[in-house]
């Protein structure tokens, strides 16, 4: 039996960038767009999206850890981030395409509508509109999180109604919620901040394949040894996708836990790089599974429409990445600045300023519509893009798949930002090719995923 079990909150409040909201207020007014009720009429003129998003690195969110950031040894924490205020790249797009006065996000208030990145946005930027339509159906897709979200089948059912995607519930048989032993109604005890994390994990991959099934394990606690036997329970019950977007120090015991846990040929096993800006994290780190880095998405004029760049707050905010100091390099993996393992492999949408809509409505936090970000949005992105190429051969290692030539063919190369500072610029540095935040780059259909 556990105890109840409070939220987990740092108490911090995260602010992007280096200038005020007040500053970014003028940079909209100079596009025409009023920034607050009492501002005057903008001069009449067409204001487009991609003229508001290239100025969106200039307007500034608040956000914070839904769970503890500090973790006692043995624990993980979870990687979502959850904007509390300001104004998203999202909800600027919408005032520009509509004309009107953007809103913001008001700390700890629900809002009636979405505030990030929808299904249709997330599916264009990494070209899977057409894949996510006919893929992914008989798949099925596990979440591996920390503690129960009583109200997880109920907000999963209002995300995907008011994006109109299809039913996915218990009586269909398309989700199904179960503990680390598999049980259906033996759960863990609730916690509210780790129900944010599943609620974005779940609509996340929701957005990305919707025609999928979806398991969610959740360990008892969020030990090392609860959610690894979550891992497992996952991959018992048929799962060959599983997400993990959780993270913590790496200590010498990882190589210990990747034998037990995370060595799971012929199955996709995804794993966020951490929020805490350059260095490394486990169970990114382990040599078996598909470490995540994090970028910033924007609209652009470009032919693709989008563009990325790393994710960085500040030096100590922003996608993880590094050399691993205890596990084993994989032998698909031949950069030559590290002899251990290099995080990460590839990489999507991770900003808070740039984030996806979630809807979750359990504890303090839970207000209905909410904007995430954090690599615990990446992470089950690149999993569902696994899903919707299709089932992994039983003796492969997905994490592979990026590495051949038609793989890493097949991706957006991110090339610019940086999550910190270190001796090998390529550890914390975009570059062409492969680079530590972002790996080989984020998905551009489903080629880079396929066997």
């Amino acid at each position: 039996m556990h105890t109840p079990n409070t939220p987990h909150r740092s108490g911090r409040w995260h602010r992007l960038g280096t200038a005020t909201v007040a500053t970014a207020a003028l940079v909209l007014a100079g596009l025409g767009v009023a920034t607050h009720a009492n501002a005057a009429a903008p001069t009449p003129h067409k204001v487009t999206a991609k003229a508001v998003a290239a100025q969106v690195a200039k307007a500034h969110v608040q956000y914070e850890s839904a769970c503890d950031t500090t973790p006692k040894k043995g624990f993980a924490a979870c990687n979502a981030l959850r904007v509390t205020g300001g104004t998203t790249a999202y909800m600027e797009k919408q005032a520009a395409l509509k004309g009107v006065t953007p809103k913001t996000v008001k700390p700890h208030a629900s809002s009636a509508t979405p505030t990030g990145y929808g299904p249709t946005d997330l599916q264009d930027a990494y070209g899977l509109t057409d894949a996510a339509a006919s893929n992914g159906s008989g798949e099925t897709i596990a979440i591996v999180d920390a503690y129960d979200d009583p109200n997880a089948a109920a907000d999963l059912a209002t995300y995907r109604s008011y994006y109109g995607l299809p039913d996915c519930t218990v009586a269909n048989g398309c989700f199904k919620k179960v503990s680390q032993t598999g049980s259906t109604t033996s759960l863990p005890t609730a916690d509210s901040g780790w129900a944010g994390e599943i609620s974005l994990d779940l609509d996340m991959v929701s957005a990305i394949a919707p025609n999928a099934n979806i398991l969610l394990v959740e360990a008892d606690s969020a030990s090392w040894a609860d959610l690894g036997t979550a891992v497992n329970e996952a991959v018992k019950l048929g799962a060959k996708f599983v997400s993990n977007s959780y993270g913590g120090s790496e200590a010498s015991s990882d190589t210990s836990y990747d034998t037990s846990y995370y060595n799971h040929p012929g199955v996709a096993i995804t794993v966020s790089a951490g929020d805490s800006g350059y260095g490394a994290e486990y169970p990114a780190a382990s040599k078996y599974v598909t470490a995540v880095g994090g970028t910033k998405l924007s609209t652009a004029s470009n032919s693709r429409g989008w563009t990325e760049s790393v994710w960085k707050t500040s030096s100590t905010e922003g996608t993880g990445s590094g050399c691993s100091k205890y596990d084993a390099k994989p032998s698909w993996q031949t950069d030559t600045g590290c002899t251990k393992r290099m995080i990460a492999d590839v990489s999507a949408v991770a900003d808070p300023a740039t984030g996806v809509s979630v809807y979750d409505t359990y504890g303090s936090d839970g207000t209905g519509w909410n904007t995430y970000g954090g690599t615990s949005a990446s992470a089950p992105i690149i999993a569902s893009v696994y899903a919707l190429a299709g089932t992994p051969s039983s003796s492969s290692y997905p994490a592979k798949f990026p590495y051949t030539a038609a793989g890493t063919s097949a991706l957006n190369d991110v090339t610019t930002g940086n999550n910190g500072s270190c001796s090998t610029s390529y550890f914390c540095t975009a570059k062409s090719g492969y680079d530590g935040p972002t790996g080989w780059g984020t998905p551009e259909g489903v080629d880079a995923f396929t066997g």
